[in-house]
């Protein structure tokens, strides 16, 4: 079954390790050192320079469309063969939102509301990034029910940084995630 880990910048050599992932996302400050574990081929690693932030703020880059545009590229072109690995700083907001925006964009048939359900389950602390699930939303043409179903999980529980885990994306008769 296809898989999207999540998790803090620390933790991506472990979860590399432990998952098997060999595609990995990257969205994190500007600036930013990510060391690349050797599994993970360079072409393989997409780095998207954004802020944790809902507004704009001096000296900070605010999410916006061409940073969810990249989310979904990779999502789509991602093989499955293996997990896909989605990391931020501390594995909460960002990542939690690409890893939502990815499932809704890979899984067209499922319910926005019972994929959020599902990321709170698997992860306590995710609080998704609401301004990258606002513009996944439109740009998916959800019509406002990614944004109302990430609101309705609420905030998740405080936490210097999350723990990692992993959202099954259902296959399909072709292979690929519904």
């Amino acid at each position: 079954m296809p898989q999207i880990y999540v998790c803090p910048l620390a933790q991506i050599p472990n979860t590399v390790r432990t998952s098997g992932a060999r595609t990995l996302l990257t969205l994190i400050n500007k600036g930013t050192r990510v060391p690349r574990p050797k599994e993970i081929a360079p072409e393989r690693h997409r780095f998207v320079a954004m802020s944790d932030i809902v507004l704009a703020q001096d000296g900070h880059i605010l999410p916006n469309d061409e940073h969810v545009e990249t989310v979904l590229a990779v999502a789509r072109a991602w093989d499955q063969a293996e997990p896909l690995l989605i990391h931020c700083w501390a594995g909460v907001s960002r990542s939690t939102a690409a890893a939502y925006i990815s499932a809704c964009a890979l899984s067209e048939d499922r319910c926005e509301f019972e994929l959020a359900r599902t990321l709170r389950e698997r992860s306590p602390t995710a609080t998704p990034n609401a301004l990258m699930v606002s513009v996944a939303d439109r740009i998916l043409g959800r019509q406002g029910r990614m944004i109302e179903a990430v609101a309705a999980i609420g905030r998740g529980a405080e936490c210097m940084e999350g723990v990692p885990f992993a959202l099954d994306l259902l296959p399909t008769e072709k292979g690929k995630a519904a």
